[in-house]
């Protein structure tokens, strides 16, 4: 008697369509190349990944030896397809770091950014050191502006040794936005990047690849299990099949 091959078949596919495994939505926004403000060149890209009731955005500053404090990420605006319900749970990390009068570095904690989280009065959301005029929000101390990786050999007063100004977010931050409203599904647009201590130097972000909203992908170490049961499914099946004939 052999194993019908249409039973190892089904039993397959019938484990691919219910196996669950978590999934998350991910897009990347960039500043164009060759992006400006009156202070010089700036570049940022920020990563955001939807998962069910979670947005986690990686902020990131990406121009090196900046010069003037004009260059650095001080504003995130974007906004979701999905209208956020209730009241959010907001939360940021970033390791700080001193630019010194001489160039040179002394390095921080890794703690909360400071910066605020709130809706704009045009629609949209925003994350903001500087926060825009009219939003009513304000960030709290610890807060600085985001500056891209050193050396800092160009840096002029408005960063090296700026008191007010130091420390500031080294390289990257990350936010988390916890929301019910918020799924797999939620798409992100109208991302816009704001640089400098005055609010409105604003530059638009492009997605990567060309596309208007994540796509969803299984998460690295599920994907890795599933496979692994896959195919250890149909070794076994393999191997009683042989036994059956």
């Amino acid at each position: 008697m052999k194993l019908p091959t249409h039973w190892a078949t089904s039993l397959f596919i019938s484990l691919l369509v219910t196996s669950p495994f978590a999934s998350a939505a991910t897009i990347t926004f960039s500043t164009a190349a060759g992006s400006s403000v009156a202070d010089g060149s700036v570049s940022a890209s920020a990563t955001f990944t939807t998962a069910t009731g979670l947005l986690t955005i990686t902020l990131r500053d990406l121009l090196a030896n900046p010069t003037s404090a004009g260059q650095l990420v001080s504003d995130l605006d974007f906004s979701l397809s999905n209208a956020l319900s209730g009241t959010s749970t907001f939360g940021s990390s970033a390791a700080h770091i001193t630019i010194n009068s001489d160039g040179s570095t002394t390095a921080g904690s890794t703690s909360s950014t400071g910066w605020a989280f709130g809706s704009l009065a045009g629609g949209g959301l925003t994350i903001c050191v500087i926060c825009p005029a009219g939003s009513g929000l304000s960030s709290s101390a610890p807060s600085s502006e985001l500056i891209g990786p050193g050396p800092y050999t160009n840096a002029n007063g408005s960063i090296a040794g700026n008191g007010p100004h130091n420390p500031f977010l080294n390289q990257a931050a990350t936010f988390t936005v916890a929301n019910s409203a918020i799924t797999t599904n939620t798409t992100v647009s109208n991302v816009t990047f704001s640089f400098g201590t005055t609010p409105g130097v604003n530059v638009s972000g492009v997605p990567e690849g060309g596309g208007g909203g994540g796509s969803a992908v299984p998460e690295p170490t599920s994907t890795l299990l599933l496979g692994s049961g896959f195919a250890g499914l149909l070794a076994l099946l393999k191997k009683r099949t042989l036994k059956l004939v």
